[in-house]
């Protein structure tokens, strides 16, 4: 379990490509991985992975070629950042909202608008998924916990402050560019609580 609130930037050092399609990534972190055991989960980008390698500044993750074909980590390659955070553990605090790792789906940026120091940026909702997805609601983009501002028939805005922008991979992106998203949990328990359909 995670929050959605990133704590380093990762850089993609390796990429190595087993038979049968999985693939193993190397990243460079400036996170303290002292305390990060081997079985660990850190979230990637948005996705939750098992770290099976590491050393003082760098980890390596295993990921299945199923997570790579619901993922974007399949277009990751060496220099690539990604955002970075582990797990919760029992005390934290609670800064954004509850983020699984488990991505729902891929989707793609339409706008980027820059609104005085801030960015607002429309994001497409993918089939099926519009239910989920209510103004002042939480998601969970490339591993961020934001907040939507608005939602529109097929596409919804979210607004990304300075720090945000600055300290994510948010800041990277353009117009086109692909991302992974997480709905809010609490939104998909109470969608099937109601039994909404489509």
């Amino acid at each position: 379990m995670f929050t959605g609130l990133v704590q380093d930037i990762g850089i993609i050092r390796d990429v190595l490509k087993h038979d049968g399609g999985d693939t193993r990534y190397m990243i460079e972190t400036n996170m303290n991985l002292n305390p990060i055991q081997m079985g660990a989960s850190i979230c990637c980008s948005g996705c939750c992975l098992t770290v099976v390698d590491k050393s003082e500044n760098s980890f390596s993750v295993d990921v299945s070629r199923e997570t790579l074909s619901k993922t974007h980590l399949g277009s990751w390659h060496i220099m690539t950042r990604i955002n970075l955070e582990p797990s919760l553990k029992v005390g934290d605090e609670l800064g954004g909202h509850f983020v699984s790792g488990h991505v729902d789906a891929t989707t793609r940026i339409l706008s980027i608008t820059q609104d005085g120091g801030s960015h607002r940026v429309e994001i497409a909702i993918p089939d099926g998924f519009q239910k989920f997805i209510a103004p002042k609601g939480s998601i969970a983009i490339d591993g961020v916990s934001l907040t939507v501002n608005d939602v529109k028939n097929g596409s919804f805005i979210v607004n990304i402050i300075p720090h945000s922008w600055d300290v994510t991979t948010l800041g990277d992106r353009v117009v086109d560019d692909v991302v992974n998203l997480e709905i809010d949990m609490l939104a998909r328990y109470v969608a099937n609580m109601m039994n909404v359909k489509g």
